[in-house]
């Protein structure tokens, strides 16, 4: 039988772990082509809310649309980090996590990101777009915090991951 950390080098490898052993499932390998085609759609995500500029109050209030922008560019983000959380914690550590929160934990169980970014890029309050959707009714002059945080947290989700790929 295999130690988990060389069934984790194995999968990382593109090797199945255990094939050919009974007494250990195999798991899909990971698809470094899939996490790097999410990994191009996060980078032109991020660069089209850096080209938007500021986004404090007095943009809203130019331009309302502006939230809707901000926040669905938010929620994609969040949705492609899920995506490839979720696949490395299937290859590599067996299990599916359920939740954007619990993808990423996974994934620094995984070594796919660092305990630290899990902490900055999962807000307690929960996701930076709905935090966004949130303090547009309550408290618009936190937006463009929240913003900023969202942008530097998943800049440095991206160069994670990049350079965990490139191992």
């Amino acid at each position: 039988m295999t130690t988990s950390s060389s069934a984790a080098d194995a999968v990382v490898a593109g090797r199945e772990p255990g094939r050919g052993q009974d007494s250990e499932p195999s798991s899909p390998p990971v698809d470094h082509g899939a996490i790097r085609h999410r990994l191009i759609t996060m980078r032109r995500s991020i660069g089209q809310l850096r080209s938007l500029g500021p986004v404090d109050t007095v943009r809203w209030d130019l331009d309302p649309a502006t939230g809707l922008v901000v926040e669905r560019i938010l929620s994609l983000l969040l949705d492609q980090a899920f995506m490839i959380n979720r696949h490395v914690a299937e290859a590599v550590l067996g299990e599916a996590p359920r939740t954007a929160a619990g993808s990423f934990e996974a994934a620094q169980r995984a070594g796919l990101i660092d305990l630290s970014l899990v902490a900055a890029i999962v807000p307690p309050d929960g996701p930076h777009h709905v935090l966004m959707q949130l303090h547009l009714d309550s408290d618009p002059t936190q937006i463009a915090a929240i913003v900023a945080a969202a942008l530097h947290e998943y800049q440095e989700y991206v160069r994670q991951i990049t350079r965990w790929t490139a191992v």
